[in-house]
């Protein structure tokens, strides 16, 4: 029955999924080809609604395509997004194979079943696509619900499967004049506004030749018009703070050798205490990221490194570490950690990592994926933590998160939501290498910011370490893989978007539509249904 569906494809439908494919894999970094974002998605969109021969031939003598079935639009939309995470995520094989202790086979297999996994998203949107146009083979209503099928089905990555990662939206994130929308509806208002140039391109071919050259038109003018939102120049905004971010390029080992303690202390402390003396501007604040050396906040050399480095900077200081809680059954717990130490040298307070990653800091479903046991043993099993309060230093409060958790929306605006003035990311982006991950990674850092209208300092291990400013621009960083220290400017601020106080109404209004969409097609099908049989 599969192979029959496979068979009635048209070879075009299968083209213009690869190439959907293909830009939707080239729009992220490292290409910068952002303005692709507009015409991302059509091929998929004209694939699902021109997938099949009608049987016919036109006057011209060319095969007349109809819409794909369900099934038909599923499997092109599976295969679609199944390139995509392997095009986007490739990074996935180095990581597990040259940090996770995973043998190339075995690491190639977590790549594929992850795009397996995940790529089960975009095949959901083909599906409810195809499910919209219904019997009648009317593409308008489909496309016309499109756009609010697509950010339903980016909310329910979102949520469900906690992975969230380059949001369509996301390719934008240098339009400074189409990014403000962020304030109000988050990442997914300007998705939605992505997959309408789409739609409207993806009309033009489906509509008659007479009509055609018109609709191509309106369509790349509003692409036009939203992209040349790119070219506005964002309004400098007055930085009143210093702080220092440490980029500590502590390499990430294969082995998990653990770098001497005392000497890696002793240099890192060193050139923090210099930098901070050095600079011109007095250091509010002192960063150390995420890191894979093993810094315990029990360990008494590494409190008391970090109290004398406080002191000496006569700065509130943020240290990544691995904090511990006693348990009911006697071992400690262990938790991704960001402590807080006073000036005085004191250690205030503790954020723990909410938001673990999978396959990097607990294994999901052990049994299933025996198989990445390695990695698993390689890094091993962290405890959750329960807040995200933001951590007081002397007033100024700061809005800590670690690492993986700055690619959730609504997550990060939690922090500011309780009070956070300023956001603070710790990374260790080690683990990417050299492929395109980190700058994917700060690309949706830089969302956060924009979302909430707050300064994002983020300090990473290896790169890249910077600072941004509420409209998401980067204004300071320092090279990656060196060891050395940023003066990073920021403000504290208090004010607050639509987006932090109501967090992700849009995206569930979205989903809202779409279902009312779905639920009105087959209502009304069964209506017309009943007609037919009574006349």
């Amino acid at each position: 029955m599969l192979s029959l569906h496979v068979r009635q494809i048209h070879p075009s439908a299968w083209f213009l999924v690869v190439l959907s494919a293909l830009l939707q894999v080239i729009i992220f970094p490292l290409t910068h080809v952002y303005v692709l974002a507009w015409f991302a998605l059509a091929p998929l969109l004209v694939a699902l609604l021109r997938a099949r021969p009608a049987g016919d031939l036109e006057i011209a003598g060319s095969v007349r395509l109809q819409p794909a079935s369900p099934a038909q639009a599923f499997l092109l939309s599976y295969l679609c997004g199944i390139l995509w995470y392997a095009g986007t995520c490739y990074w996935i094989y180095d990581t597990m194979r040259q940090y996770g202790g995973l043998s190339a086979p075995a690491a190639l297999l977590a790549l594929f079943l992850f795009c397996c996994y995940l790529g089960l998203y975009h095949g959901l949107f083909g599906l409810l696509v195809s499910l919209l146009v219904g019997p009648g083979r009317d593409f308008r209503r489909a496309l016309v619900t499109a756009p609010f099928l697509w950010v339903a089905v980016e909310l329910a990555r979102t949520r469900v499967t906690g992975f969230p990662w380059n949001l369509l939206g996301i390719a934008q994130v240098d339009n400074a004049a189409l990014c403000r929308i962020a304030g109000w509806t988050g990442v997914y208002g300007i998705s939605l506004e992505i997959v309408l140039v789409n739609v409207a391109l993806a009309a033009a071919f489906l509509v008659p030749r007479e009509k055609r050259a018109a609709m191509l038109v309106a369509a790349l003018a509003a692409g036009s018009v939203l992209q040349a939102g790119s070219l506005v120049e964002a309004p400098t905004v007055k930085a009143d703070r210093v702080a220092l971010l440490v980029q500590q390029n502590i390499p990430v080992s294969l082995n998990r050798v653990p770098p001497p303690v005392q000497q890696t202390l002793a240099s890192l402390t060193d050139l923090t205490v210099k930098s901070a003396t050095g600079s011109p501007a007095k250091i509010e604040l002192t960063v150390w990221p995420e890191s894979p050396a093993p810094f315990f906040t029990n360990d008494a050399r590494f409190r008391a490194a970090v109290s004398d480095m406080a002191r000496q900077t006569k700065s509130w200081t943020v240290t990544g570490s691995i904090g511990t809680a006693p348990s009911a059954i006697g071992e400690d717990i262990v938790f991704n950690s960001a402590a807080l130490v006073s000036p005085n040298g004191d250690w205030t307070a503790r954020y723990d990592k909410v938001h673990l990653v999978p396959f990097g800091e607990y294994l999901p479903f052990p049994s299933l994926f025996s198989f990445a046991g390695g990695l698993a043993k390689e890094v091993g099993e962290f405890g959750r933590g329960a807040s995200r309060e933001p951590l007081d230093a002397a007033g100024a409060r700061l809005g800590v998160f670690i690492c993986y958790e700055s690619v959730f929306p609504d997550e990060v605006r939690q922090f500011a939501d309780h009070g956070a003035q300023v956001f603070v990311n710790i990374s260790n982006d080690g683990w990417y290498g050299d492929s395109g991950a980190y700058a994917q990674h700060l690309n949706q850092t830089r969302m956060r910011a924009i979302e909430n209208n707050r300064w994002l300092l983020s300090a990473t291990n290896t790169g890249v370490t910077a600072s941004i400013d509420p409209w998401g621009r980067v204004v300071a960083k320092i090279p990656r893989n060196e060891r050395t220290a940023l003066l990073a400017p920021y403000a504290l601020t208090s004010v607050t978007t639509f987006y932090t106080r109501h967090g992700d109404w849009f995206a569930y209004a979205c989903a809202i539509i779409s279902i009312g969409a779905l639920l009105t097609r087959f209502v009304f099908s069964k209506n017309r249904k009943k007609v037919d049989a009574s006349s």
